[in-house]
């Protein structure tokens, strides 16, 4: 199956800055985007108690297979472009990924630390599953092996300290035209966010575009620190190739 161009997957842990890359690729005005689309299948399937779960469940389509063909199905809205954000951890072993050839798959990176520090303040003691790590270093071994080469792979830290240049890149490796609409986007919930963003998407709802370069890393409390180091091999792998 030969990677389609027009849709576009972008594979990352939970707090990457995975929904503002949602809203920058849905401002550009030719995009249809999908918000984590497995969510529902991925709970239904494991059973793992998450915020809202039953909302998601039932507000999403939980059948796995059904939702992979929709990845590669018509682009809604008619649109030119399809971006889909997808949560590493949500692929699990269990759904054929074989949809995934059809996709060009990118992979959003963020240190650890900064992960943690986000991802604690919305659920108490999270593990290393819960964070994607491991899962985004699989899927991309995997997307490598059957491209051949390295898929493409963009660091949060990057994109926050020149949106512009970033973006302009990431769109030139992808072969889409870069655009200055990708750079603000209204404030607000949007029609296209899953149902879980109440709990989620705080923060990002009250931006208009993409936050000024972060500073040093959080200080994370001691309970956490652990789960960081775990972490930090799977990152600095993925950062050799962004």
């Amino acid at each position: 199956m030969t990677p389609d161009p027009t849709r576009i997957a972008m594979w990352s842990g939970p707090r990457n800055l995975s929904t503002a890359m949602m809203y920058s690729f849905a401002a550009r005005g030719d995009c249809a985007v999908w918000d984590e689309p497995f969510y529902g299948a991925y709970l239904r399937e494991t059973g793992i108690d998450h915020p809202m779960r039953d909302e998601v469940i039932a507000g999403a389509n939980a059948d796995a297979g059904m939702v992979a063909k929709a990845c590669l199905g018509p682009i809604p809205q008619s649109q030119s472009l399809f971006y889909q954000k997808h949560m590493t951890l949500h692929m699990i072993p269990e759904f054929d990924r074989g949809f995934m050839q059809g996709l060009t798959n990118v992979f959003l990176i963020r240190h650890p630390a900064r992960v943690v520090a986000s991802y604690s303040k919305k659920r108490e003691k999270p593990t290393l599953a819960d964070i994607g790590f491991v899962q985004q270093a699989e899927l991309f071994d995997q997307v490598a092996d059957w491209l051949g080469h390295a898929p493409l792979v963009v660091d949060s830290a990057d994109i926050r300290a020149n949106p512009y240049t970033a973006l302009t890149n990431l769109c030139t490796a992808l072969g889409i035209a870069f655009t200055e609409n990708m750079l603000h986007w209204p404030a607000g919930p949007k029609p296209y966010d899953g149902v879980w963003a109440p709990h989620w998407y705080n923060a990002v709802h009250a931006s208009t575009g993409f936050d000024a370069p972060e500073g040093p890393l959080p200080d994370v409390p001691e309970e956490f620190r652990t789960l960081v180091e775990q972490a930090i091999p799977y990152y600095d792998r993925l950062r050799e190739f962004c």
